[in-house]
């Protein structure tokens, strides 16, 4: 009964059942008489090291030492020291006594011994891997002499272990303890648990007990000589039997041995500081050494430094050991990302050591940082987000593309910088599918409407190649509305002439989604009209398109007059030859990887040539492949926006889509769709389309148009789709001929006649009238004799 509540109040009770921890199997070595479990931790399974020391005696000397060590290891902090985590004590009463179990948990760890045989690295791998665990316990052994003058007593190779990520750190501080050397007072024992030490391990002085010699000698004379000890037993591969084998230096490499050497003198006082070690050694000094010092200090570098650095460590990892690549550079380079202190050529870095990895891992440990990316201030991290989106792309899930990613993407469209805006342009190709239809519909398809207007004429060949990609991913009532009115409407009308061609091959890619009335009454009119397009890829491709559009036809009028009326009105170029060249097309000028300068032609022969914007930060204007275009097509005077900073988002929040943007009046979504044409009103469109000026475009036709549609629908139902804005307007000139005909020069029975050249409106008049209103055509000559009038007056 007394044993019982004695364990109650001492808080032991059951012995390993109170432990939070779960203990598992034992690692084969350990250092002194401890023992190491691997372990997980009964909250959240995370993984432990567990070490357990026993014994019968509660006054144990052993145990008394484990006391020391357990205390010494919860108040003693630093990087490349073990990370205590919990420790308890526990007596248990059996038959034959009570027997006593310290029980100490810390960060995952296995001993070195262990991991240098998993690892089994071989030449300058090995050396390179060998100099960075030297380089950690070196640091180690040097704050504990040096910072806080204590004497570890023991270092050597039991007492080192190896942690998840590959680091080196020091434990088992049983025998620690402080230097009194400076106390000229002290006597007796300076380190009361050395007998615990292996005579092998004992310097001279040790050895002898000789604690006068030991406290003359300074603080690191002691835990010097054990990491002479220490290196012999890494490069040897066993540990050490007895002292005189310490002699025996083949297996040191040449440019440690005089650092070995010293750290071994019989003089305690010559011994090397273990801080002069990281200082002196040309050993220390390679590429893995270097390259993880420089990402642990990587705050303290400036951008220049930073910006060189992680150019070079895409081929740099090739030559580093790779388990070390990815359980140690690997986690510092995420969390560099992710708090900000990396600049944007570190994703390259990133994702090429991601490839690395299986799927679990890469979903895992990449993923959640990328995702964490996109929601960066920095604008060049968006800019290379972007840039490698095929990397990475299909890797995420449709949930987070839909909630995290596209928030964060949609930005860039109404981006100041044309890189930003086509580069989301082109992510959409790997985003859209994985969109859900209200951020598909609502959303990008507004986006889209604005692009197909943008100053840019790459931006707007590209935005009607991507709509002609995702079609298949759009419901039948949007596609309804959207793709002729998109195609026909404004692309065929682009001032530049690949946006024309662009449009037509988009046509003839979404053919399946139109049926036979769309086909002769909005799209072969729009179409036709561009057979005498100056530019002659343009014509080459419409020529095409108009077969292939009139083929389908003849197939729906075979089948009907067959009696197969089933399938007659909807008829799409899947059943035509050809057609996996148009789609190869469509998806080719948007896929290719590489810059956007090397992009392949948008067709196989006869294609629209590549087309995009500058892809340099610092450029000012648009940089595009060279492309024909007619003479009276000018596109180069608007002006390039300002080159994306590496301050800035992904865009300017004011520029983006406001309430009164993009409201429910906005875009392709507008139009109604057309009701079955009567023959007066289809002769009317046709004739409005034959006079519509394709050989000679000016560039303000479109936006003026735009303009003057949005304002003419600003008055209707806010619930009107949003579309209208594009449907096919009744050009000017077709009114010309209405007043014609109401004039009578027309006659009613002539259909043809409307086409006809107007009557002119106006006379000339005698150049004695140019005072008259009705000559502002001559403006610069009112001005003229306004002058001279003006100066003729000051003369009198």
């Amino acid at each position: 009964m007394f044993n019982f509540l004695k364990g109650v109040v001492g808080g032991s009770g059951g012995g390993q059942k109170d432990l939070p921890y779960n203990i598992g199997d034992p690692y084969p070595s350990a250092w002194s008489s401890w023992s190491h479990f691997r372990g997980t931790s009964k909250d959240d399974g995370s993984p432990v090291s567990i070490f357990s020391l026993s014994g019968s005696n509660p006054q144990d000397g052993r145990l008394a030492a484990g006391r020391n060590g357990v205390k010494r290891l919860r108040t003693v902090r630093h990087p490349n020291i073990l990370s205590f985590l919990y420790s308890t004590e526990v007596e248990t009463v059996d038959g034959s006594g009570t027997k006593v179990t310290i029980y100490i948990v810390t960060e995952p760890a296995m001993p070195l011994y262990e991991k240098i045989k998993e690892l089994s690295l071989e030449g300058t791998q090995r050396d390179e891997y060998y100099a960075w665990g030297l380089h950690q316990i070196a640091k180690a052994v040097s704050f504990l002499n040096n910072d806080c003058k204590l004497v570890h007593g023991n270092v050597c190779l039991e007492s080192v272990v190896v942690t998840q990520t590959l680091d080196w750190k020091l434990h088992a501080f049983d025998v620690l303890s402080e230097y009194d050397g400076t106390s000229g007072t002290a006597t007796g024992p300076m380190l009361p648990y050395e007998w615990l030490v292996g005579s092998q391990y004992k310097s001279v002085e040790l050895a002898k007990s000789d604690w006068v010699a030991i406290r003359k000698s300074p603080p690191w004379a002691i835990d010097s000589w054990g990491l002479g000890c220490l290196i012999y037993e890494i490069f040897s591969g066993m540990k050490l039997g007895k002292t005189e084998e310490l002699r025996n230096t083949a297996s040191i490499p040449k440019s440690l041995l005089p650092d070995y050497q010293r750290l071994l003198s019989s003089t305690p006082s010559r011994r090397l500081n273990a801080s002069k070690l990281i200082e002196n050694s040309e050993y220390f000094q390679n590429k893995l050494v270097d390259t993880i010092h420089f990402m642990e200090i990587l705050s303290l570098k400036d951008s220049v430094e930073k910006d060189t650095f992680f150019r070079k460590l895409p081929n740099l990892t090739e030559q580093l050991p790779r388990q070390i690549v990815l359980k140690k550079l690997f986690p510092l380079l995420t969390s560099a990302l992710e708090y900000g202190s990396a600049t944007a050529p570190a994703l390259t870095a990133l994702l090429k050591i991601g490839s690395w990895l299986s799927t679990e891992e890469y979903t895992l440990k990449v993923l959640p940082t990328i995702i964490k990316l996109f929601a960066s201030n920095d604008r060049a991290i968006r800019v290379a987000l972007l840039q490698h989106i095929d990397q990475y792309g299909e890797s995420l899930s449709a949930q987070a593309v839909d909630e995290q990613v596209y928030p964060h993407v949609a930005t860039g469209f109404v981006d100041t910088s044309s890189i930003l805006r086509e580069l989301t342009l082109k992510s959409m190709l790997i985003m859209a599918p994985k969109l859900s239809q209200r951020n598909l519909s609502g959303s990008l398809l507004k986006y889209l409407s604005k692009l197909q207007v943008d100053e840019e004429p790459a931006i707007r060949t590209n935005t009607t190649i991507l709509l002609g990609n995702i079609a298949s991913y759009l419901n039948d009532g949007t596609r309804k509305r959207v793709l002729i009115n998109a195609f026909t409407v404004r692309a065929l009308r682009d001032t530049f002439s690949p946006a024309r061609g662009a449009g037509v091959m988009a046509l003839c890619a979404t053919s399946s989604y139109y049926d036979t009335t769309e086909i002769a009454t909005r799209i072969l009119p729009n179409i036709v009209v561009l057979t005498i397009d100056p530019d002659s890829d343009v014509r080459s491709k419409v020529f095409q398109a108009v077969d292939q559009f009139m083929q389908i036809l003849k197939q729906s009028n075979e089948k009907s007059n067959a009696g197969d009326t089933a399938h007659a009105g909807s008829l799409g170029l899947s059943s035509m030859p050809g057609n996996a060249g148009l789609l190869e097309w469509a998806m080719s000028s948007l896929t290719l990887k590489g810059k956007p300068l090397d992009q392949a032609p948008i067709a196989a022969s006869n294609s629209v040539r590549p087309v995009t914007t500058t892809t340099a930060a610092s450029s000012e204007t648009p940089s595009m492949a060279p492309v024909r275009v007619s003479s009276s097509s000018d596109f180069a005077d608007a002006p390039a926006p300002p080159s994306p900073t590496l301050t800035d988002g992904w865009g300017e929040i004011e520029n983006g889509v406001h309430e009164e943007q993009y409201s429910d009046k906005d875009g392709w979504d507008d139009i109604k769709p057309l009701e079955e044409p009567k023959p007066s009103s289809a002769l009317a469109n046709i004739q409005a389309a034959q006079k519509r000026p394709v050989s000679q475009p000016k560039p303000q036709a479109t936006s003026l148009r735009s303009k003057s549609t949005v304002k003419a629908v600003a008055t209707k139902d806010e619930d009107d789709d949003l579309w209208g804005l594009i449907a096919v307007p009744t050009p000017k000139i077709a009114s010309k001929s209405l007043k014609v005909k109401t004039s009578g020069a027309v006659e009613d029975d002539d259909p043809w006649a409307a086409i006809a050249a107007p009557p002119p409106t106006t006379k000339a008049k005698p150049l004695s009238a140019g005072r008259g209103r009705g000559t502002k055509a001559a403006a610069p000559k009112l001005g003229a004799q306004r002058i001279n009038r003006t100066s003729s007056s000051g003369m009198q």
